[in-house]
């Protein structure tokens, strides 16, 4: 994810952003197909051919609504799977208080093992949090750094088809050890259900935003009515502002791709571009806090 450092407006202008990097090769072959039109309109004079800039003011208009709302859609997904991964991080920590304060050996000669046993659980939860982000960019889920989890469980957990689903189903069957060997309170037990509940809510609903991308259609539509205005604009302003051409073509271009580029970007907020969702960073801030 790309992070603001505060530079000065005039830095972030000259050598801020992500898009150009993806849009410098489309908008120099407008440019460049502008350059030309504009040549040969003003060396040629049989090539004088009007052309009203007016159909290019009627659909610049509604194309420009149009990107706005498109970004607009793509930006709410970002900002959900943000808001997603914050109620992650409250609902990992919840867990964790919960688990460390509830569990309680029934005598003293227990205090070890549950002590571990709550290690345990913790590490375990890190370790859902590790397959969720792996899980969301399709990266093969691996073990734990810290080896958190027995090689059995892993195994087992690591060949499923949802991982982090599996290692939630292991939360809920240590919670069950927990409860038979009397280390917790029946009327506790349903709080920590409560928090694996939420845990199952914002794995599916990040699954949601994943497996349900903005129609291909939609966005197929755009590209192609983008290209063919920027393709078509040198037409019709080389006969209104002369040699002037290229350089607004160079920035209506560089303006259209730009909006359709970011949308682009951020409408899948889990993968891996410059301005996607920083999972490893938060899952790491999640593991250091646990």
């Amino acid at each position: 994810m790309w992070v603001d450092d505060k530079r000065s407006w005039l830095r972030t202008v000259l050598y801020g952003g992500a898009s150009l990097p993806r849009i410098w090769g489309r908008v120099l072959v407008i440019t460049g197909l502008s350059v030309v039109t504009t040549v040969l309109y003003q060396e040629i004079d049989a090539l004088h051919i009007s052309l009203t800039a007016t159909p290019f003011t009627l659909i610049g208009l509604p194309l420009g609504i149009f990107l706005g709302f498109r970004n607009t859609s793509a930006y709410d997904r970002f900002w959900e799977g943000r808001k997603l991964w914050g109620a992650l991080v409250n609902n990992t920590r919840s867990l964790t208080r919960q688990v460390l304060t509830l569990f309680a050996p029934q005598a003293p000669e227990e205090a070890a093992e549950v002590l571990a046993f709550q290690r345990k659980y913790v590490h375990t939860t890190v370790a859902f949090v590790h397959a969720l982000r792996a899980f969301l960019r399709d990266q093969p889920v691996v073990p734990h750094r810290d080896n958190t989890l027995e090689t059995d469980v892993f195994t087992r957990v690591a060949g499923e088809p949802n991982p982090p689903y599996g290692m939630l189903q292991h939360l809920g069957e240590m919670l069950r050890e927990a409860r038979d060997r009397n280390w917790i309170h029946p009327y506790h037990v349903p709080m920590i259900e409560s928090s694996l509940g939420a845990l199952t809510d914002i794995q599916g609903a990040c699954e949601r935003i994943k497996g349900t991308p903005i129609p291909f259609s939609y966005t197929v539509l755009l590209h192609r009515i983008v290209a063919a205005y920027c393709l078509l604009l040198p037409f019709g302003l080389v006969d209104t502002i002369h040699w002037a051409t290229p350089v607004v073509v160079l920035f209506v271009s560089y303006a259209f791709f730009g909006l359709d580029a970011v949308g682009d970007e951020i409408e899948q907020p889990f993968g891996l571009d410059t301005n996607d969702l920083p999972l490893t960073t938060l899952s790491r801030n999640i593991e250091v806090t646990l």
